[in-house]
């Protein structure tokens, strides 16, 4: 019987743990970069439609109005298939008191959502950017058995090279769930602004 020589065998161990460990490394590391890679092409769209909101719904009523701008700027700003654009309209409901979701069906909705996009398309609207109150400038109080919470937000208009900003007073009250929804909103004009 031939004799192995000890100091071979230890090398080929050795090269064979070391090519083992850098496999793994190789493996996890390429696992890692793919995973980061999916989450960069992810669009705007796509972020909000991957929100649960009937596990994540948002807490504060800045959130809601927050979340329900993120949702407004892609209707007047971002590509999207017309499924994408019913699920964003779906969305968007979600985000309603049920008194005001019973003003129009779903149907009427997304059709009057459609020609007001089709509308800014023409025109060349988009909306840059948004700025809800801060948390101070929330107006929370109790009337009627509900409780309450007023507050803006300002959008930027963007028409060509023009930028205007606009100002929308929000209402929100608090369903049965303690979920803040949004019962309406309405544009502040300069005369709003000075009593």
């Amino acid at each position: 019987m031939k004799r192995r020589n000890p100091t071979r065998v230890i090398v080929v161990f050795t090269m064979l743990a070391v090519f083992v460990v850098g496999l793994f490394f190789y493996i996890s590391n390429r696992s890692k970069v793919i995973s980061e890679g999916r989450a960069q092409t992810m669009t705007a769209v796509q972020e909000i439609l991957a929100r649960n909101l009937d596990t994540n719904y948002p807490p504060t009523p800045k959130e809601v109005l927050k979340f329900y701008s993120e949702i407004t700027r892609c209707f007047y700003g971002e590509e999207y298939t017309e499924e994408e654009l019913e699920r964003l309209a779906s969305f968007s409901r979600k985000l309603f008191d049920d008194e005001l979701v019973a003003n129009q069906t779903d149907e009427q909705y997304l059709s009057a959502l459609k020609m007001d996009i089709e509308s800014w398309k023409k025109d060349k609207k988009v909306i840059s950017s948004y700025s809800v109150s801060s948390s101070t400038d929330v107006q929370e109080y109790s009337y009627g058995g509900y409780e309450w919470a007023q507050l803006y937000c300002t959008y930027s208009i963007r028409m060509g090279t023009n930028v205007a900003p606009i100002q929308e007073h929000f209402i929100m009250r608090k369903d049965s769930k303690g979920h803040w929804k949004i019962l309406g909103w309405e544009l502040v004009t300069p005369e709003d602004d000075n009593g």
